[in-house]
């Protein structure tokens, strides 16, 4: 049912409405933390890969009375769940995917139970009040690389798009990361990051003994060699702002057998779709033309594309309210976008969205995607931000599904054009 736009706001006691969600998330702070994220902790899942994640954070909905669906939208580690009826609708996403030999290096054992705390907290207090309004969780698997939103997207998880008055999540950071100075703010709330295109590069060529007869090869290893060098030249002609990385993932079987087939994972960023796309043409031809020179063929094989993440200035501005009345202070806006990419881009193109970060406690040192930052999502105080954080989300949800002023005010923001378009 698409969204109405109410005749009014409705009338509830706000401060009732923070209170009878901030007591219930904490009550539900031990077990969040023990039962939940922790596990995740200690059995950290690649995308696609995310089984026991999956049973786990749909087992605790179970728990908590609310009726699952799994493998939702015909992926075998999403889910979905949902509460109320009527009004407006908000969906919060849920991430759980970790990194290959890293662990949670991106924290998002701390996102589950940050977006799953701030659905049961808004979930209690539309009961509790009799509020009208819909909330759904959904699971999203593979953010590090997979896409899982992308592909939740074309598979209809968030359709039809005006039924959606906001999609809300935040990610842990290291306070230093979006703060030099480590001590003003707690988090950020307009989070910008950048467009990215993920894709292989296969290779192919002819093996023969590389010391008998390497004239009679055709060398793999020397065109992903050569795309790799080629790139290492174009980066010194691109904007400060653009990202270009690779890694070989197989480069041969054996020194004495030139090898035949090698392939490349790829990642090309920048500010906006647009832009990502003209610098991935500049990418395509450093890869054609290392295959051109060394007599190889290529393929190019693509992943979902992350679209740049649009930060929504109303919802944004509510949440750093909420956070607010929780003691904290949380920076509105970014000047430029941070040189990193999500799949929640996508969906903030779909529907209006919130991404925001709440800060970690870490050493200056330590970076996100790290395995000292894998720790650090583990401690104590990490849980405790991530609560807090839930708690800011949680009444977000409520006052787009209550005010007519944030409901909206968000979606002129999101119907506005792309500033960095």
């Amino acid at each position: 049912m698409p969204e109405t736009r109410q005749s009014e706001s409705l009338s509830f006691d706000l401060e009732r409405a923070r209170q009878i969600s901030s007591d219930h998330i904490d009550e539900l702070g031990d077990g969040l933390c023990l039962d939940v994220s922790r596990v995740l902790h200690t059995n950290p899942e690649i995308c696609f890969k995310e089984f026991k994640a999956h049973d786990v954070l749909t087992s605790y909905l179970n728990e908590q009375g609310f009726t699952v669906t799994h493998h939702a939208y015909g992926l075998e580690t999403s889910f979905e769940a949902s509460t109320g009826d009527g009004g407006r609708q908000v969906v919060f996403c849920c991430e759980y995917d970790a990194l290959p030999k890293i662990g949670h290096g991106c924290g998002h054992n701390l996102i589950a139970i940050s977006s799953l705390g701030a659905f049961l907290g808004a979930a209690r207090v539309l009961r509790e009040l009799k509020i009208p309004g819909r909330l759904r969780i959904l699971g999203t698997p593979a953010e590090e690389g997979g896409g899982g939103k992308a592909i939740l997207l074309d598979r209809g998880a968030f359709k039809p798009a005006e039924d959606i008055a906001a999609a809300i999540m935040a990610h842990p950071m290291p306070q230093h990361s979006l703060d030099p100075s480590g001590s003003e703010y707690s988090g950020l709330a307009g989070l910008l990051f950048l467009a990215s295109h993920k894709f292989h590069v296969e290779f192919n060529g002819k093996p023969s003994h590389a010391a008998g007869e390497p004239w009679n090869g055709v060398n793999a290893l020397d065109a992903a060699v050569a795309a790799y060098n080629n790139i290492a030249i174009l980066r010194q002609q691109i904007r400060p702002d653009e990202r270009i990385h690779a890694i070989i993932e197989e480069g041969g079987l054996a020194p004495n057998v030139i090898p035949d087939y090698t392939r490349m994972h790829w990642g090309v960023r920048a500010p906006t779709i647009k832009r990502s796309e003209l610098l991935f043409e500049r990418v395509k031809k450093c890869i054609e033309a290392a295959a051109l020179a060394t007599g190889c063929t290529h393929k190019i094989i693509m992943s979902p594309t992350y679209l740049n993440l649009r930060a929504n200035h109303t919802l944004c501005k509510t949440y750093v309210d909420e956070m607010a009345h929780l003691g904290s202070n949380v920076q509105l806006h970014q000047d430029k976008a941070y040189t990193a990419s999500t799949d929640m881009g996508n969906v903030s193109h779909a529907v209006p969205s919130f991404h925001g970060t709440f800060n970690i406690p870490t050493s200056p040192d330590v970076a996100i995607h790290s395995r000292p930052f894998a720790e650090a999502a583990n401690t104590d105080e990490a849980h405790e931000a991530a609560f807090k954080c839930a708690k800011g989300m949680a009444m977000l949800a409520l006052r787009v599904l209550t005010e007519n002023d944030v409901s909206d005010g968000a979606r002129l923001d999101f119907e506005k054009p792309d500033v960095l378009s």
